[in-house]
């Protein structure tokens, strides 16, 4: 079911809807002004008040008391009472409401709830009485009340309740004494009371006056009047007094308290103490007074049972404190409020110094709610309840609210750096980066919040645990698991949350994220440049299978050899910069000032983007740096805890980061171009080391294997080669990017042993006389015997075996038949001699030598083995032999330039020249 946001639900008084709920006075009733009719309308028209008044238990009982008493009767009721809860818990707000009974007469049975005190009190009426007010906060005895208006001048509490309850006459009464500053005694106090009419006395914020008046001992003679009062009254069978004493004890001096004592004592032994409001009906007060209605709605219900099965099915992870057996009547009671926001009030708030416990909720509420109402519309929340974490910690006047009743103004700091006040507070900057449900729910900056309130500033209860925080943010449709995320993002961003076990708490102490955001920007680039490098070398040194070079930066700092090597390029070099793809081309060409042969040996590790290994760098060095100063830091315990932990998780972040910028591998394919690989989003776990998860990679795509068979020798063998060195064999696997790459050179011997013993090849040496020697085909080889070198050749199975059918058919030396290849003879039959050697002159035939000869001929590829048999090998040992090759190729499709540098390194090896010439044009 889609639950309907709270404000289209709920629907605040007008006040709020409009964006009035900004003066304080709002929520402070001042009983004079009611008297004298200067109060707002919702105090001073008596409907109105009592339509926003929630009769609680204690201040229905009070009223009933009263009228009772101004009635007449005098059985069960009392002549004094002694209103008693923590400041602002309201007592002027119950003064108002007497005051307005008092003098409504019949009138006041047409205001809400009337007609149930008068049941209660067994009346049909309330008599209408005479009021006298004396607020101790408005009244001075030095300037007077009066005077200017043509009524007597009044210095003293006395004379003005005297004028107030009988005029003229009754002031009369009581000159003298107000002239003298001295208090009435009980004889004079009757006679300034009404005897044929009921009488209510109300005074209200005396500690502020005796504070006032202690020098003058005006606050003595108060103190006497009052005893006087009250003792009349008590005999009076129609006469009330109701007396509010406090002001704020964090404000009272050590006389003040003293007398505050005196005067609490006084009014416990005569009257009746009456405590105001008790929590459980501070919801009831706070939802008539902030909006407009009664029950709560079908679409309230709703949320309200989606919530409590919620509840219900998460009681584990919500805190013991919350009776989640009762949740759905706990939700229908505080709708459109989250119970948690009225609870935090009652748990945490109250028993600070300056918090008001009824005028100072409905003061922050609503704010909250005229705010939370006009952004729900405008942004389109989707905020079911009024939760802690949507209070508008980003409105100035809201916070400052806020402050004043927590008594704490540093916290602006905290709030606006970490929450919400400033563009790039971090809880708002975390929901603004993250995914779309949490940046739509704000998740972030109200999991912030609540723990801002859960742990108010440090005072009373000063912690925020996780299961509080989750009955607080979590909802039917949220995963609860993204609470704890946030949470995490929270503790590792914040400047002034610290958390230990699940615990949660913002103050005024900066924590160790703002140690190292201050130490992070000291970092020296140098040295996050050679730790970074440091860190690279470390985590590529482990483990083993390849050889691995560092941060080259000339060719030749990268040998050329046949040997796989892995490269590991500077992570400066990123592989989106233009110049590193040149850096690579002009290494995988060059080497010093040579042509580099072995450019298949090369394989490339390349960064991506290296921002995140530089800050991880940086991150480490500040925690590095932090961990040396802890002592002179002062870091308390858990802080210590926190930042080895800290430490771990650098170190292991830098290493990971290692791993997730170096995910580009190039090396060179059969076209000889760069070839890119990207290994993905990796990390350790993934392999012992990063070259060995890149062979691995490698290995996926065969472009590095680790066995070869004999028969890919047999397929590649390149045709113009009778005889194939084993050496030539070897390099080129490290030459030509046709073939795979070998992790270990070995490779080739142990394939070209196989392919022996197989009868694949054969494996001959050519001795100084240009006979095979040794010649092994067919039979197992020693890989130690194995030579890899230019002199010791492979031939095909074809070749050996005509060389073996010719030898065993022939007493003379081997001579190879046409289109034949050489493979394999006894030496001693190869040893030939000077009959069957041209080149070799005997005493008998002086008469047929010449002095030398030259050939020129065109041979076709089919005859270049027979040529070089038959032809060359006949001449190889007569002095003076020279060889001139003239290699022309003129395909059709043209050449490859692969294949052209492959000629190149051929002809390298053969230490001959490798210049070519081109034709441009076809």
């Amino acid at each position: 079911m889609e639950l309907k946001p709270w404000y289209t639900v709920a629907t605040p008084r007008e006040d709020l809807r409009e964006g009035r709920p900004l003066d304080a006075s709002e929520f402070a009733v001042h009983l004079d002004q009611v008297r004298d009719g200067r109060a707002p309308v919702t105090y001073q028209c008596p409907a109105s008040f009592f339509d926003r008044t929630y009769l609680t238990r204690n201040l229905a009982g009070l009223s009933v008391e009263v009228i009772r008493r101004l009635s007449g009767i005098m059985v069960e009721t009392s002549a004094v009472f002694n209103l008693t809860t923590q400041f602002g818990g309201g007592k002027t707000h119950a003064l108002t409401a007497l005051y307005h009974l008092a003098q409504g007469g019949k009138e006041a049975t047409k205001w809400k709830g009337v007609r149930a005190l008068l049941e209660s009190a067994g009346v049909t009426k309330i008599p209408v009485a005479a009021t006298g007010v004396f607020v101790g906060t408005e009244f001075d005895s030095i300037a007077g009340r009066g005077g200017d208006d043509g009524s007597p001048i009044r210095r003293t509490p006395w004379a003005e309740i005297a004028w107030q309850l009988g005029g003229t006459e009754a002031f009369r009464i009581v000159k003298k004494h107000d002239d003298s500053l001295t208090a009435p005694g009980g004889d004079v106090v009757a006679r300034i009371l009404p005897e044929n009419k009921p009488v209510l006395v109300l005074l209200d914020e005396l500690m502020n006056y005796v504070s006032r008046s202690r020098k003058s001992g005006l606050s003595g003679q108060l103190y006497s009047f009052l005893h006087n009062l009250s003792e009349v009254a008590r005999v009076r069978e129609n006469v009330v007094l109701a007396v509010s004493i406090p002001a704020s004890e964090l404000e009272m001096t050590a006389e003040d308290q003293s007398d505050y004592e005196r005067f609490k004592k006084l009014l416990d032994r005569l009257g009746k103490p009456v405590i105001m409001s008790v929590e459980e009906e501070t919801t009831e007060i706070i939802k008539r007074r902030l909006f407009e209605w009664d029950d709560v709605p079908e679409d309230a219900s709703n949320t309200v049972d989606e919530y409590g099965n919620w509840m219900v099915e998460h009681r584990h992870q919500l805190p013991s404190w919350f009776a989640v057996d009762n949740a759905r009547a706990t939700l229908a009671a505080s709708y459109p409020f989250h119970p948690s926001v009225l609870s935090v009030f009652e748990r945490k708030w109250q028993t600070l110094p300056r918090f008001q416990q009824t005028r100072g909720i409905l003061r922050l509420l609503a704010l909250w709610v005229s705010y939370a109402y006009g952004e729900g519309f405008k942004e389109a929340h989707r905020d079911t309840l009024i939760t802690l974490g949507t209070a508008p910690l980003n409105e100035p006047s809201f916070r400052a609210t806020l402050f004043e009743q927590l008594g704490e103004t540093l916290l602006e700091a905290a709030v606006t750096t970490d929450i919400t006040g400033k563009e790039y507070a971090h809880a708002t900057r975390l929901d603004n980066d993250a995914t779309q449900e949490i940046k739509i729910a704000r998740l972030h900056r109200k999991v912030a919040t609540t723990v801002f309130f859960e742990s108010n500033g440090g005072q009373l209860s000063g912690e925020a645990t996780l299961s509080e925080i989750r009955l607080a943010v979590a909802e039917p449709n949220l995963e609860m698991g993204s609470v704890e995320q946030c949470l995490e993002a929270l503790a590792d961003t914040c400047y002034f949350l610290s958390t230990e076990k699940s615990r949660y708490r913002f103050s005024l102490q900066p924590n160790l994220n703002k140690l190292l955001a201050d130490r992070r920007a000291s970092v020296p680039t140098e040295v996050i440049h050679d730790r970074v490098r440091s860190e690279i070398q470390a985590v590529f040194a482990s483990g083993s299978g390849v050889e691995r070079i560092f941060f080259p930066t000339r060719t030749n700092q990268v040998p050329d050899r046949a040997l796989l090597t892995l490269v590991v390029l500077s992570p400066e070099n990123e592989v989106e910069n233009p110049d590193t793809m040149h850096t690579l081309e002009t290494m995988f060409n060059e080497h010093g000032s040579s042509s580099r042969v072995y450019k298949s040996a090369l394989i490339w590790s390349v960064a991506g983007d290296a921002t995140l290994l530089s800050e991880a760098a940086r991150k480490l060095l500040a925690w590095e740096d932090i961990e040396s100063e802890s002592d002179q830091l002062r870091i308390v315990d858990s802080q210590r805890r926190q930042l080895d932990e800290n430490l771990k998780r650098a170190k292991r972040d830098l290493r990971e980061s290692v791993w997730r910028t170096y995910r580009y591998v190039f090396l060179l394919d059969e076209s000889s171009e760069l070839h890119r690989i990207d290994l993905g989003l990796v990390h350790s776990s993934a392999a012992d080391s990063p070259q060995r998860l890149i062979l691995d990679r490698l290995r996926q795509e065969d472009l590095v294997v680790d066995v070869v068979s004999p028969n890919f020798l047999l397929r590649h063998w390149p045709p113009a080669l009778p005889e194939w060195s084993t050496r030539a064999v070897r390099d080129t696997f490290f030459a030509s990017p046709k073939y795979p790459r070998l992790p270990n050179p070995d490779v080739v011997k142990q394939t070209i042993l196989r392919g022996i013993e197989l009868g694949l090849v054969a494996y001959a040496g050519i001795g100084p006389d240009g006979n095979y020697k040794p010649f092994v085909f067919r039979e197992p080889l020693d890989e130690d015997e194995l030579e890899i070198a230019e002199d010791v050749f492979l031939i095909t199975r074809e070749a050996a075996e005509e060389y073996l059918e010719q030898l065993k058919h022939s007493e003379q030396p081997f001579v190879i038949s046409d289109g034949g290849t050489p493979a394999d003879e006894d030496t001693d039959n190869r040893a030939g001699n000077s009959d069957s050697d041209p080149t070799v002159a005997t005493t008998s035939n002086t008469e047929d030598l010449v002095h030398g000869f030259r050939w020129v001929g065109e041979v076709a590829p089919q005859k270049w083995m027979s040529y070089y048999t038959k032809v060359l090998s006949r001449l190889a040992q007569s002095q003076g032999l020279k060889l001139t090759v003239t290699a022309e190729l003129q395909p059709d499709i043209g050449v490859a330039k692969s294949t052209i540098s492959e000629v190149q390194v051929a002809l390298r090896e053969l230490g001959l020249s490798e210049e070519i010439h081109f034709r441009t044009k076809l």
